[in-house]
């Protein structure tokens, strides 16, 4: 199966007709990664079909879900977002979400901003900073194998936007870390995912601040 046909199928499966568009972008953004990946070793894996299965596909399994959080436009923020990932899948199939990608690497913040020019990406931003540094507010605010969850919400719990929610991509549920989680923040759902081509656990912890009460 080419590349083409693999990601139209892995899109399918997960729900995602893609225009023409979006699967040009998506297949120049995969080979952008294994391109930049000679020198700078953005990520460890170097087959396309890997890619593909592990980057673009694991990324867009959280398309929906996010539709679902975030129906119409919006700010989110990737954090530790490495090669831009969900980050830069978000941008393409989500034109209407304005996307930065927040990395302490100066490299993956550069592959980032050139991913947004070469793909005409308006919508994507490569960020240089560490997390605790920077302020802003965000709708979403979301990781992928970043840091434990009790990390990632205290370390980013200055970039929500009132209303806003964490997205944290997991592996299987981390039953530890949701055990460890500071008090002010409210889990409220895990969502399972199930990836095309990925015989592996993934899910994703969605997570607000919990409302101060008044007396």
């Amino acid at each position: 199966m080419t590349q083409v046909a693999a990601l139209h199928a892995g899109a399918a499966a997960l729900g995602l007709p893609l225009t023409e568009r979006q699967a040009d972008r998506l297949l120049a953004y995969a080979a952008l990664i294994l391109k930049w990946n000679k020198v700078y070793n953005l990520t460890a894996l170097r087959d396309p079909a890997l890619v593909l299965s592990h980057h673009l596909l694991d990324s867009m399994a959280v398309i929906e879900p996010l539709r679902r959080e975030l129906p119409s436009g919006g700010k989110l923020i990737d954090v530790g977002a490495g090669a831009g990932l969900p980050g830069v899948v978000i941008a393409i199939l989500r034109d209407d979400i304005d996307v930065s990608c927040l990395d302490a690497v100066a490299k993956k913040t550069a592959f980032v901003q050139q991913v947004a020019a070469e793909l005409k990406l308006p919508n994507l931003h490569g960020v240089h900073a560490r997390v605790e540094s920077l302020a802003g507010q965000y709708d979403i605010v979301s990781s992928r194998a970043f840091a434990s969850l009790p990390d990632f919400f205290s370390g980013s719990a200055q970039l929500l936007a009132p209303g806003a929610r964490w997205m944290a991509m997991k592996g299987k549920v981390p039953t530890d870390e949701l055990a460890a989680i500071p008090p002010g923040v409210d889990v409220f759902h895990v969502e399972h995912l199930t990836v095309p081509g990925l015989d592996a656990e993934r899910c994703i912890v969605w997570a607000r601040q919990k409302a101060t009460v008044v007396d």
